[in-house]
């Protein structure tokens, strides 16, 4: 099961729906509980929708420093990348307990990364990308490898793992993420890459005690539908 971030950068990334940021958020809470001091850094500069911004007061409660575009959460969507993201790099400069999580614009938003593929290549990374079965243009595997394969190309950087969060919002049943494994299997295996969890809420990750790599996320972000 994915139990803790093996680096001290985790990049989040994934398609426009797939469920990305409530993960990251989910991510950032769950860390801050094992002990590590945690910094969350909002670089979906391209979706003013759904952002880790509106979750920050939940966050910085719970003790993660949050890093924001300059102009989240407000009715002016320019891609500005706050200077305080070089800092929350540079402590890595020696082996830390923190970790520092990239909440990632999928496809052309993963262009903003390349600004500090110096400190990732240097410290090393996870970087997972979230898909989603039941979204229209990764409704099967080899259309989200086309997706994965545009944000590594976007970024110059590479996929580390795949984080399964396939679902349809309050409609979903343990048959939909049961439905949803050999879908992430068969990703696995067109991209060379571990599924390391599938992301299922609370609620429902009690029915499927059975089934490998379940990781229980609450609804933080806003819903889609």
């Amino acid at each position: 099961m994915f139990e803790n971030c093996t680096h001290n950068i985790c990049i989040v990334t994934g398609h426009f729906g797939a469920g990305k940021t409530n993960f990251a958020v989910n991510l950032a809470l769950r860390e801050k509980l094992s002990g590590r001091e945690v910094t969350l850094v909002d670089l979906d500069i391209v979706n003013p929708y759904f952002r880790a911004a509106d979750n920050r007061a939940e966050l910085e409660a719970a003790g993660v420093r949050c890093i924001l575009p300059e102009f989240a959460n407000t009715n002016v969507d320019i891609p500005t990348l706050p200077p305080e993201i070089y800092s929350a790099l540079e402590v890595y400069e020696k082996p830390t307990d923190r970790l520092t999580i990239f909440d990632v614009g999928g496809d052309n938003g993963a262009v903003a990364l390349g600004m500090y593929r110096r400190f990732f290549e240097e410290y090393g990374y996870d970087m997972l990308c979230c898909v989603n079965c039941y979204r229209p243009l990764t409704a099967t595997a080899s259309d989200a490898l086309e997706s994965l394969r545009e944000i590594e190309d976007c970024s110059g950087m590479k996929i580390t793992g795949i984080v399964n969060t396939s679902n349809l919002g309050d409609e979903t049943t343990t048959e939909d993420i049961l439905d949803s494994l050999s879908f992430a299997d068969e990703l696995s295996e067109l991209a060379k890459v571990p599924v390391v969890c599938t992301a299922v809420m609370s609620e429902t990750a009690e029915k499927l005690s059975g089934v490998k790599n379940i990781y229980p996320i609450r609804q933080i972000t806003k819903r889609m539908y």
